[in-house]
Parts: C-alpha cells; sequence; structure tokens
C-alpha cells in the first residue's frame, strides 16, 4: 500500500509531545554569553549620540556595541526581488545610525554573563535624540510635503502591473462598481519568539549557528558577506521551531549582531526575544489601503478591473523587498475571467515596524477586495452572490489560462483546474443552502444571523530548486537530508512517505534531517508553500537513485537482473521468487568502500540529487463562513465554517486538512479582532496580548474542509500544489460578506478587522427598521 496519499501518522509528534522537542532556546554552549537589545522608544529622531558608559561599568557585562563600533554600518540585504528600482537607500542597518525610524529599532546591543544583567545593563544605555516629525499613513507618506524619512523620500518604487485593454472594457461597462478597503497591521505570533546561539572556535575561524530556520542557506551566504568570511566556515544547524508563518527565520538585525558578537568575543552568544519586543521588532504585513473598480456588463459578466493601492512597508525595506505589493497586484485578479486588468501599488515607508510576508501574503488582501467588489456587484445588479461568482469562474476552456502578470519572476499560468465542479462539491458538503435557509429563518425571528462567501486564488512553489540527499545505512534505516525546513507545517512526514514509497519501506524506518547546512550543500528553504514540490522532489530523485543502486546491488547479490529486483517491505526481492530476497541493510553493507570501489561507485547506499524549475503552481478554493451579529456589543460569532481546496495531490490527507485548519483560525483572527494600532506620535498601542487580540479556541469553530484532488498538477511529477495558505487567503473577505448579510446591508464592511466598535458603528448607522431586532440601534 502506497504511503502517499494515506494520513500516516506525524513522524515529529512523538518527540514533541513527550517534551522532547529541541528549540533554539534550548541550546546552550559551555561559556556562553547573553546578547540584549537597546531599542528605540521614539518613532522618528535625529540620534545625536548614545551614552553607554553607566551599562559597561556594571559588572557581568561583557561588552556594549552601537553603530560606530561597527563601521561601516552593514545592512540587512534582499532576498526576494522584483527589484523594478534599486531598493539599497532603505535597506535597514543592523543597529541605528544617524537616525531612528521606528519605535523598536535597534540602538545598540549588551552582551553579559546572564540574561537579567544583560537587561538591567540596556536599561542604562541612554540614546540621546532629536523629535522629528512622523508620519504613519502610506498615502499620506507619499505625498510632496511629507516628513522623509530617508534621503530618497518614503516612496520605495511605483509598481505597475497591467494585461488587456483596461480603457476599452471601462468604456463597453453597463456597470461600473467601485470600493475603497482597507486591510489592518497584522503579524504572526507563533508560540516560539525569535532567537540564535551563536558559537565560535577562533582558531578555525568556524561559526555554528542554531535557530535560523525557513531560510538558512540565504542566512549562511548573507551572514559570510557581511561577516566577511568563507561560507564554508559558517554551519547552520537545525532545531525545532515553534511556527513560523512567514516571519520567524528571515535575517534579521539580531541575527548578524550574535553572529558577529561571537566572533568579536570569541565566545558563544545567545540570544531569546521576548514577547514585547516580537511585538514591535519582528516584520509586520499586510496593512494596504485601496480602490478597486470593476467594469461589469449588463448580465453580470466581469469585464475588467482598475486598482490603486497604498501599501504600507513600516519603516525600511526588509529581505522580502516588495514583493508582497506586487503579489497583491499580481493575484488581484484571482480565479476568474477577467479580459483586462490594471494596478498600481505605491509602497510607501512610515514610522512603523517594518512589514514583510505573513502566510498568504498579498493573496489575504486581493482576496479581500476582489470578494467586496464582487459582494457589492452583486446588491446594485441585483444577481444571487453565488450565481455571480459562478458566472465569472475560469471554465476548462480557459485553461490553460495566462496573465502577463509577474509572480517571483514568472508570468501567471493557471494550467489545469475545475473552478466550478469544486464550487458545486463545497457548497453541497458543507451544506449551504441549509445555512442560507437556516440564516433566513433566524433573521426573521429577530437574530442578526447571515452567510457569506469567498473565492480565492492561491500561488505556490518558485524559488529556483532544492536538493536532498537519501541514505540507508547497514541496519536498513533510510535517512533523508533535505534543504527545506521544519516549521512545524508536517515536512518531515512528507518527505519521509515519498521516500517510504521509492525505497518500498514502511513510513516510521526513515528519518528525516532538515535545515542543516553541513549535510546539505545548497537550498532554498521552506516558505511560500514550496517544500513539498520542491524537497519532495528532491527527495523523490535522490530515493530513486538510490533504489536504482540498491536493485542493481540486489541482483549481484541474488544472482538476478536489476530489472527483475524489486524493493518492499524493506527487501529487494526478485519477481516471482519471493524466497529470493536481501534486505535494504544488507545491500547498504555491501556498499561498504571496499565493494564499491570494485563496482565502481561510490561508498554508500545513497545519493544526493537536484530538483530545479517546476514552474508555479496555482491551487485555488473558496471559503463559506456563518455569523450572528450582536447590533449593542458588535460581537460578531462565527457559527459555522467550511473550506473547499483543490491541492492537486494530496500527500498526506491529514496534514492537508490541519493546514487549512490552522490557517482559517488565523484569518478569523484577522478578520475580526488582530490589528497593530499606533497613536498619533508613533507609539505602538500593541505591546502585549491585552491588546494585541488573538483567536482562542472559544472564538474558533469546527472548521469544515473538502480536499479535492482533481487537477493535479502536470508541473511537477508528484501532481502536487502547495496547501500551506488556502486557509487563511479567504478568511477576512467570508466573514465580511456573512456580517453583512447578517446586517442586511451591502457594501458597509470596508476594513479589517470587523471590530466590534466598527459594528455598532454600522448598527447605529443603518436606516430605522431595517435591522434585526438583536442588531440593536
Amino acid at each position: 500500500m502506497s504511503a502517499v496519499g494515506r494520513s500516516v501518522r506525524r513522524l515529529e509528534d512523538p518527540r514533541l509531545l513527550r517534551g522532547a522537542g529541541r528549540f533554539v532556546d534550548d541550546v546552550d554552549r559551555p561559556g556562553q554569553v547573553w546578547m540584549r537589545v537597546v531599542r528605540s522608544s521614539s518613532a522618528h529622531g535625529r540620534l545625536l549620540g548614545v551614552d553607554a558608559d553607566a551599562a559597561r561599568e556594571l559588572p557581568g557585562v561583557r561588552a556594549v556595541l552601537t553603530a560606530a563600533d561597527l563601521q561601516p554600518v552593514p545592512r540587512i540585504p534582499v532576498r526576494l526581488g522584483p527589484f523594478d528600482e534599486p531598493l539599497d537607500d532603505f535597506l535597514q542597518p543592523v543597529l541605528a545610525a544617524g537616525a531612528v525610524r521606528y519605535v523598536g529599532e535597534p540602538v545598540a546591543v549588551v552582551v553579559a554573563d546572564d540574561p537579567y544583567v544583560a537587561e538591567d545593563a540596556a536599561e542604562l544605555v541612554v540614546a540621546e535624540l532629536e523629535p522629528l516629525p512622523v508620519v504613519l499613513d502610506a498615502a499620506r507618506a507619499v505625498a510632496d510635503d511629507a516628513p522623509a524619512l530617508h534621503g530618497a523620500g518614503n516612496e520605495v518604487t511605483t509598481l505597475v502591473r497591467a494585461y488587456g485593454d483596461v480603457d476599452d472594457a471601462f468604456q463597453r461597462a453597463a456597470h461600473v462598481i467601485e470600493v475603497e478597503v482597507d486591510v489592518g497591521r497584522h503579524t504572526a505570533v507563533p508560540l516560539e519568539t525569535r532567537g540564535l546561539v551563536a558559537d565560535y572556535d577562533a582558531t578555525l575561524d568556524r561559526l555554528v549557528l542554531w535557530g535560523a530556520t525557513k531560510v538558512p542557506h540565504f542566512n549562511r551566504g548573507a551572514l559570510a558577506r557581511m561577516l566577511g568570511m568563507d561560507e564554508r566556515s559558517i554551519a547552520i544547524r537545525s532545531c525545532d521551531a515553534g511556527g513560523g508563518f512567514g516571519v520567524r527565520g528571515e535575517l534579521y538585525p539580531e541575527d548578524f549582531l550574535v553572529a558577529f558578537l561571537a566572533r568579536r568575543l570569541a565566545r558563544p552568544v545567545k540570544w531569546i526575544e521576548d514577547r514585547a519586543e516580537h511585538l514591535v521588532a519582528t516584520n509586520h504585513s499586510r496593512q494596504q489601503r485601496r480602490r478597486l473598480a470593476g467594469a461589469f456588463a449588463q448580465e453580470g459578466e466581469l469585464l475588467g478591473l482598475r486598482e490603486t493601492l497604498w501599501h504600507d512597508n513600516g519603516a525600511y525595506v526588509r529581505t522580502h523587498g516588495v514583493v508582497v505589493p506586487e503579489l497583491t497586484l499580481s493575484m488581484l485578479p484571482g480565479p476568474y475571467r477577467v479580459a483586462a486588468y490594471a494596478g498600481r501599488a505605491h509602497v510607501a515607508l512610515t514610522n512603523k515596524t517594518p512589514c514583510g510576508t505573513y502566510r498568504g501574503p498579498g493573496r489575504y488582501e486581493a482576496t479581500f477586495a476582489r470578494e467586496r467588489l464582487l459582494d457589492a456587484a452583486a446588491a446594485e445588479l441585483h444577481l444571487d452572490r453565488v450565481a455571480l461568482r459562478r458566472r465569472n469562474l475560469l471554465e476548462a476552456a480557459d485553461l490553460p489560462h495566462h496573465r502577463a502578470l509577474p509572480v517571483l519572476g514568472h508570468d501567471v499560468e493557471i494550467d489545469v483546474g475545475d473552478f466550478p465542479s469544486l464550487l458545486d462539491t463545497t457548497l453541497e458538503r458543507a451544506g449551504f443552502e441549509a445555512w442560507r435557509r437556516e440564516a433566513r429563518e433566524q433573521r426573521a425571528a429577530g437574530r442578526s444571523v447571515g452567510v457569506g462567501l469567498a473565492w480565492f486564488l492561491e500561488k505556490s512553489g518558485g524559488g529556483g530548486f532544492e536538493r536532498a540527499r537519501v541514505d540507508v545505512d547497514v541496519r536498513g534505516r533510510v535517512r533523508v537530508a533535505g534543504g527545506g525546513t521544519s516549521l512545524g507545517q508536517g515536512i518531515e512526514t512528507a518527505l519521509a512517505q515519498i521516500a517510504a514509497d521509492e525505497l518500498g519501506v514502511e513510513v516510521p524506518d526513515v528519518d528525516v534531517v532538515l535545515g542543516d547546512t553541513e549535510l546539505v550543500s545548497s537550498g532554498v528553504g521552506s516558505w511560500a508553500s514550496r517544500s513539498t514540490i520542491f524537497s519532495g522532489g528532491a527527495v523523490r530523485l535522490a530515493a530513486r537513485a538510490t533504489g536504482e543502486l540498491a536493485r542493481r546491488v540486489a541482483g549481484e547479490l541474488l544472482e538476478a537482473a536489476a530489472e527483475d529486483v524489486a524493493l518492499r517491505d524493506g527487501a529487494a526481492v526478485v519477481a516471482g521468487s519471493p524466497q529470493h530476497r536481501v534486505p535494504l541493510g544488507e545491500i547498504a553493507a555491501a556498499c561498504d568502500p571496499a565493494n564499491a570501489a570494485r563496482r565502481g561507485d561510490d561508498p554508500g547506499l545513497g545519493a544526493a540529487r537536484t530538483y530545479v524549475d517546476a514552474p508555479m503552481t496555482y491551487p485555488y478554493g473558496v471559503h463559506l463562513a456563518q455569523v450572528e451579529v450582536d447590533g449593542e456589543t458588535g460581537g460578531v460569532r462565527v457559527l459555522r465554517y467550511f473550506i473547499g481546496y483543490e491541492v492537486g495531490r494530496a500527500i498526506n490527507p491529514a496534514l492537508v486538512e490541519g493546514q487549512l485548519v490552522g490557517g482559517a483560525a488565523q484569518g478569523l483572527g484577522g478578520a475580526l479582532m488582530e490589528e497593530f494600532r499606533y497613536d498619533a506620535e508613533g507609539q505602538p498601542q500593541c505591546t502585549s496580548f491585552m491588546d494585541y487580540l488573538v483567536p482562542s479556541a472559544a472564538e474558533v469553530p469546527p472548521i469544515g474542509t473538502a480536499i479535492a484532488q482533481d487537477a493535479p498538477s502536470p508541473g511537477n511529477p508528484l501532481g502536487v500544489k502547495g496547501a500551506g495558505e488556502g486557509g487563511v487567503d479567504g478568511a477576512g473577505a467570508a466573514i465580511a460578506s456573512a456580517v453583512e448579510d447578517a446586517l442586511g446591508i451591502s457594501g458597509a464592511i470596508s476594513a479589517l478587522p470587523i471590530t466590534p466598535e466598527r459594528v455598532r458603528a454600522l448598527a447605529a448607522a443603518a436606516p430605522a427598521g431595517s435591522l434585526p431586532v438583536s442588531a440593536g440601534r
């Protein structure tokens, strides 16, 4: 029975459930010292000096560094394009030099013998600042008279993405419908905050790091250049990770500082971020404002789209460059037939924490805007919301569907799919018509209950290549080493399933090691829902090559032709003669250096392979929601939630379902609760979970799923599409749709999150008698 396609138990769980996981905070090195970051308490100011004398005199303090100690002050490089215009002028220095531009920006670092002394010393460091005006709105930031954060201004770039004749589409339109929407400022809040441990051997000029999840090979190369070291002298070793979601594992200023200090002091250095730091220093995301217009024919056909958006990128450009606003533009047309489209994104800098990616970057925002437009169109054209979407969905005759819109360097190419079929399946499996009927009955009885839906188009893959190695030892155990990383997504299990099928072993007989630059020479990492496509493809190739070697060697041992040998049940078996078999462990023993040399092979039963150039895949799906609104308190309770998702092929359906459910929880948080706010001076108002609210189990209903495997991707041999972000993409739009339905007001929800204050304002502004009794006044 094939391992691929089965919901086998996760390999990761036994150690994690026993408390035997090894996270970065579990890593301690002999003689280590602790780093603490001194952060700006001002959103914008000229940095006149940093007084660290009192901190240096505190017993137990080993070093205090400011920008003056790092001349020239290195800047954090960009990892991802596009590069429509140079970004160097906007990159973040590892320590502030000349000015501070957001609350939380690193100004100095303190190293001490223990974390408590380091914290005390950090409190003694004083930054002398001359206040400067702040700018906190992206549209205001790009105005000519806005306070300038950088000499090059506040507008990093203006991205323009378009195809088709948009002017003609709007001239032909029977209806032109416009919406203005805002998505608030969010961030991921993984259970584990950021951290890093660096150990330096001065004799060997060798630096070893723990805690660099997500893109270890990029981080190693960037640190080598910034430190002036040979890349081969830096090793990054894997740890367990308590969640990633896009924000953990990128190269941040603190990562350079830990490594730099380990070299300077010739001592291991450890840094663990606390939660207050995380909320002001780790990447934020999402915040966008846009105007979106749709050109519709009389019967509801969508002829064209035109949008302008302002993307608030915070004070600097970090490792993601401007990929989030580009993704927002390129993914805006979504799963619909749109003959013409033009989008413009103003990428603006403000006095806030810099932004990067967060699960579903660009797609969450674009989906909210587009689906809000479609709901508004359905109301104005007096069409059913489901019927309007069905009328405009891509169909089989439209595929493959090309759009000249770049996504990570490749134009959108939607190769295969059956969008109408997924809609039908999802509506039926969820019982959506019963939801609708129940909502109508409840409204008639005086309760504000409504239903909503939202379609989304995802993208997954990208990033060029991935490398993996597969080895079998003399016990018959298989070890897989890959360049991807484990962030809690279950990739260890998925890769083990792929290797198990190729080598004819059980999944528990496979050990998977990820994110170790000493085991895999190069890699791109785990992001953009690419791990199963690229790491899975590399493991498949390496395991297949290992299996071919095993069959050849087994053929010699069994005196049979290699083509007559099959691998199953942990052994090589001669076809038609099951009694003629040899265990994989014995085959591995026969691959010792002497015997391997006689055959002209390298020692060992194993192989390394690189999987390269898989095209982007475009999974898609639909979110359904039923909510109840209390107009007096402004509370929104999610009663039912369901996601239909086309995954191409599920290596492990249970893992896909887990990804969808977890993503939905984050999406609901962004829809109803989560938002970073700042006061007029740029002071963050969310520095703990008392203020930055995230959903608990009480706020998340059971999530139903319909996982479709009707459109395997032709671009990779496994047929898989990414599963990591579909659960989050449609949540904001589906909840907004349902809240409007519950309130009986169209076009009212234009901003996320849908806070109690906003709901009460809507209820208060509604015409008398237009709302159910429970909606209040």
